[in-house]
């Protein structure tokens, strides 16, 4: 399975968030042991601390809403 989408949900700021990993950072992440070590370097772009989150990956995403 390979990793397209992470998926955050960031519980200081109530704020999900949904990344669609691009090429460039897909292959970024094979360089790290751990998955969650690469989420630290998207703290920046992105706009989260991986502290104060709950996240997955997936190869494809099925969003359903109920609000």
């Amino acid at each position: 399975m390979e990793t397209n989408y992470v998926v955050i949900l960031d519980f200081s700021t109530a704020t999900v968030i949904k990344i669609h990993l691009s090429k460039e950072q897909i292959e970024e992440s094979y360089r790290y042991n751990d998955f969650e070590e690469f989420l630290f370097t998207l703290e920046p772009k992105y706009g989260f601390q991986v502290k104060d989150c709950c996240w997955m990956m997936c190869e494809t995403l099925k969003e359903e809403n109920y609000l």
